[in-house]
């Protein structure tokens, strides 16, 4: 007698159908490579058909395997809002490899996180925290589960929501001498070091752009990828830099930081949730309602 189908079988077939390897669904499940091999095999046991062609190891699916994949994304749909509509209490649970920018690790990432915990206390959370460019390279590849980024992600197979814009300013130690009661010029900026963003970022190019095509003199300018190492050098009156006001309001309020009024300030910094629609994962639709109610409160009782 055939084994009955189950749900973890339909879900490896999704994963091993977007990831074509049974070594990197063994990864994201979290199990082993026989494992995953195995649940194929009942799952193809169960069904009387042979779901993948595995010739010198690449894997494709074969006509039945075609056949069956928007059956088994349906079924995960259905079961998961079943559990959605009857369970008295609503219960997630797994592990959420979340890639973060640094510009919201210190807005509010702290936020998302407590109510995160609170609200899907069995979800394990693993973050990292990386440049936009490489969280970009990692979403695509399905390394990640979700992204807060500089977004949109121009890829088909990825989902963007709009979260917030983010006000970049110029900022500087009191010790600069840097004028507050005017509005400076770019050359007088330049007198001192500019603190910015890394050089493979957005706010980095409009920066040295700016700065290039419109200073008398070359601008000296410190890029990291660290956003608290910026604003460590610049407390410390190493340079003036280019933050997120949100980011320093605190430091401005208590005079440990000037903001400096210039002519010309990078644009906005657009931030998205984003995710991959493939295969159907049904935490992230959670995480990204999650996100945006978040991002709601955080808008209405902090942002400047």
């Amino acid at each position: 007698m055939a084994a009955n189908l189950n749900l973890t079988q339909l879900q490896t077939f999704l994963w091993v159908t977007s990831l074509r390897s049974f070594r990197k669904t063994a990864e994201k499940m979290h199990t082993t490579q026989p494992a995953i091999s195995s649940r194929i095999a009942k799952l193809e046991e169960t069904l009387g058909v042979r779901l993948f062609e595995r010739n010198t190891g690449a894997i494709r699916l074969t006509a039945k395997g075609l056949e069956l994949l928007p059956y088994a994304e349906k079924l995960l749909r259905t079961s998961e809002a079943l559990k959605d509509r009857v369970s008295a209490k609503e219960v997630l649970s797994g592990i959420l490899r979340l890639g973060v920018a640094e510009t919201i690790v210190h807005t509010w990432l702290p936020q998302f996180i407590s109510g995160l915990h609170k609200k899907y206390p069995e979800i394990e959370v693993e973050i990292v925290v990386d440049a936009t460019i490489n969280l970009r390279r990692e979403l695509t590849e399905r390394s990640l589960d979700f992204a807060f980024l500089m977004g949109p992600v121009s890829e088909y197979h990825i989902e963007n929501h709009d979260l917030m814009d983010f006000t970049l300013t110029w900022a500087a130690a009191p010790s600069l001498g840097l004028p507050t009661g005017r509005q400076v010029s770019l050359d007088e900026l330049i007198q001192h070091p500019v603190l910015t963003y890394a050089r493979n970022t957005r706010p980095f190019a409009d920066v040295s752009r700016q700065l290039r095509e419109n200073t008398e003199w070359p601008a000296r300018l410190f890029p990291s990828s660290s956003l608290a190492a910026v604003l460590r050098m610049t407390l410390d009156g190493i340079g003036v830099a280019t933050l997120p006001k949100e980011m320093i309001k605190h430091h401005i309020e208590s005079g440990a930081l000037q903001e400096i009024a210039c002519a010309w300030v990078p644009p906005k910094l657009k931030f998205t949730a984003s995710f991959p629609t493939e295969p159907y994962n049904p935490m992230t639709e959670k995480i990204v309602h999650h996100a945006l109610e978040i991002t709601q409160e955080y808008q209405k009782t902090n942002m400047l």
